[in-house]
């Protein structure tokens, strides 16, 4: 089993305050005989529409030296992990998202190269406070 991402807990915390039930932890897809593994699966019950909404997240903490490296990685295996899903039967309803802090957004996302990203509409984010642990914004 891989490690976990250094701020896994702080957002699973985030995640559960948001409504948000955990599902899975992690995610197991077996695909083109590969199992991969996605940080979270969960799942929370709209009951004005009684329907389940089922996501799932790749958690991405960006520590390395060069943050368009870690952006790089991170956006492959979000295309990676997205095309999975859409081949798993059992998880064709989910919609996944990435993860990612406050400070990443920020610096990566709003003023940098990862806005690109955003305006061609090519990941969905979930931005959290990992000292709050708090959600602070999804981004279809």
């Amino acid at each position: 089993m891989p490690a976990k991402d250094l701020y896994h807990d702080s957002f699973v915390r985030a995640l559960r305050k948001d409504g948000w039930n955990i599902t899975d932890d992690p995610l197991f897809l077996t695909v083109a005989d590969t199992d991969l593994l996605i940080d979270l699966g969960a799942e929370r019950i709209v009951a004005a529409e009684r329907n389940n909404e089922r996501i799932a997240i790749e958690i991405k903490s960006f520590l390395s030296k060069s943050a368009v490296q870690d952006l790089k990685e991170a956006v492959g295996q979000f295309v990676l992990y997205e095309e999975a899903l859409r081949r798993s039967p059992a998880n064709i309803d989910r919609i996944l998202y990435l993860a990612i802090r406050l400070r990443v957004y920020t610096s990566l996302f709003v003023g940098g190269i990862g806005r690109i990203l955003l305006e061609s509409n090519r990941v969905r984010l979930v931005v959290f406070d990992e000292d709050s642990e708090e959600i602070t914004q999804w981004i279809p």
